[in-house]
């Protein structure tokens, strides 16, 4: 049941969108938005929301028996829509400064059409679209889950909030919130939802080892990235050895950002047609893979402190429901990064693919599953519902960017909704090992 509160505050936000960027006077979707990985926009994955910001797919809660009842959630979400980083700002305006002194009257249309206005202090942070994105997400999970998100729940304090220490995901985290109409405490734990930057071993072997991408480099000086740029230069009237992949990148960038930010089919989109996106969303896709995917064990590994928090909140729900006593967690809601969220679905064992991808399998790789656009666009979300269907039947259902997936090594028969036993049967070697300490733990060499 809704509060007036809470009626009151869809009613604002339907007229907010209504007036707001939903509408704007030259709204058009570039052709190559689908490709623009984790800088996607949350519509690409589901575009119903573009006519109703609220629309929620009720008919994918199909629990075995009328009996059974939500008892328990745990929420794990991307921050909304944000700026770009100041890395990417700085080569942002290398691009235009190189195409300001380079430009004559016969090749100025992209400057005529936009300027530049991104600032370094821009850095990462929160946009209004990114706001709403949460704001809003917050409302179909009430309606989706009314037991377990509610205004009631979070004033009687059985809702927690966990976010990362950025101030995107702080943001993101207090418009969640607001979608309840009711501000409550959250806790900062870098240690879960940063775990990458805890993680002693990810830091030395990856992120800070530059042979550890080395399929993405070589795809970057590769025949088909070397095509893209080539016809980069070609529309804006340069020799073809002036455009670096450098530039190209943050071309692609400020066409996905206009669009994620402003709605805005900006001209930098003209500079790529979807073969090139579908170039650059590979390299976006092999960056992931091999930092945060399936490249390198560690990358997933690193997030066994993750895994274990959200099964022990789990466990300890079950535990509350199979004794007889309520529920004292109705709903965590956790709130960090793409690469907080990929480490994780990668160690459960999602979209992983036959092949690895790898700088020369580009054209075998088309059907691939480990595609970030669909997967990580800004706001992503991954949501385990707990329900107590009687006599000791605990079922979990996940869901991703709210769509029904099923945890990778169940049967058909249990995919939508198994029982809970099942699936920690699935990940019982997770369970009894996966030790976050011993994971990250340097080799003797390394340090």
């Amino acid at each position: 049941m809704l509060t007036s509160n809470f009626k009151i505050a869809i009613s604002f936000y339907c007229l907010h969108f209504l007036l707001g960027y939903a509408f704007t006077e030259d709204y058009e979707i570039p052709t190559i938005a689908r490709y623009f990985g984790p800088k996607g926009r949350y519509e690409e994955v589901n575009p119903y929301l573009l006519t109703d910001v609220f629309a929620v797919n009720k008919s994918m809660l199909q629990p075995p028996s009328p009996q059974c009842k939500q008892l328990h959630m745990t929420a794990l979400i991307r921050h909304g829509t944000r700026y770009p980083t100041t890395k990417n700002i700085k080569e942002m305006h290398q691009l235009y400064n190189f195409i300001i002194s380079n430009s004559s009257s016969e090749k100025s249309w992209l400057l005529e059409e936009w300027t530049m206005w991104y600032t370094e202090d821009m850095d990462g942070r929160l946009v209004d679209k990114g706001v709403d994105e949460l704001k809003h997400l917050a409302v179909r999970l009430s309606k989706l889950f009314p037991k377990l998100i509610s205004e009631e729940k979070l004033r009687a304090g059985l809702i927690k909030f966990i976010s990362s220490s950025k101030h995107r995901c702080i943001n993101s985290t207090l418009a969640f919130k607001r979608g309840l109409t009711e501000l409550a405490a959250h806790e900062v734990n870098n240690a879960l939802m940063r775990f990458f930057d805890h993680c002693a071993r990810f830091v030395q072997e990856v992120e800070k080892n530059p042979t550890a991408v080395e399929e993405l480099d070589k795809f970057k000086t590769g025949a088909e990235m070397r095509r893209v740029q080539e016809k980069m230069a070609n529309k804006l009237n340069v020799t073809h050895n002036n455009v670096t992949y450098d530039m190209a990148e943050a071309a692609f960038f400020l066409c996905s950002y206009e669009f994620a930010i402003k709605n805005r089919n900006s001209p930098w989109c003209q500079l790529f047609d979807e073969d090139d996106a579908k170039v650059m969303e590979y390299v976006s896709d092999l960056r992931e893979y091999w930092k945060r995917g399936y490249g390198h064990d560690i990358n997933f590994k690193s997030s066994c402190i993750l895994f274990h928090d959200v099964f022990e909140r789990l466990d300890k729900a079950a535990t509350q429901i199979l004794s007889g006593q309520p529920v004292t967690n109705a709903a965590t809601i956790q709130i960090g990064h793409a690469d907080t969220l990929l480490p994780l679905l990668t160690l459960l064992g999602f979209f992983r693919d036959t092949e690895p991808l790898k700088s020369e399998n580009y054209a075998s790789q088309t059907k691939r599953a480990f595609r970030t656009s669909h997967i990580l666009p800004y706001a992503a979300n991954l949501v385990l519902v707990l329900y107590d269907c009687g006599e000791g039947e605990l079922r979990l259902q996940p869901l991703l960017n709210e769509k029904t997936v099923a945890f990778p090594g169940l049967s058909v028969q249990q995919s939508s909704m198994p029982l809970y036993a099942d699936v920690r049967e699935r990940y019982k070697e997770l369970l009894q090992g996966c030790d976050f300490e011993r994971e990250c733990q340097l080799n003797s060499s390394e340090i």
